[in-house]
């Protein structure tokens, strides 16, 4: 997986493997804010063996953030942004 994200003043790559679930963390730093979070997107940037990254969701193009609802951690407002479901199919010639 891989977060990009284009805000005019910070550009941000960063990648991350799922776990054995599908599932992904990637903690964007504190430059990248919930103003700048819509210039952002997740796409699948490797598949297992035999599958190729699929478009569903935006897996290729890049899949847009989501907030969930926002809460406080250690006193500081905190979102947390999902994706997907984000898929892979086979890769016929």
């Amino acid at each position: 997986m891989k977060l990009q994200c284009n805000n005019t003043k910070y550009k941000l790559v960063q990648t991350s493997k799922t776990d054995k679930n599908g599932y992904f963390y990637i903690g964007a730093p504190k430059s990248i804010t919930t103003y700048g979070a819509h210039k952002c997107n997740v796409v699948l940037v490797s598949a297992p063996y035999g599958l190729k990254a699929s478009n569903l969701h935006g897996g290729v193009t890049g899949a847009l953030l989501r907030p969930e609802k926002p809460f406080l951690s250690k006193r500081l407002p905190f979102v947390l942004y999902t994706v997907g479901p984000l898929a892979f199919e086979p890769n016929c010639h």
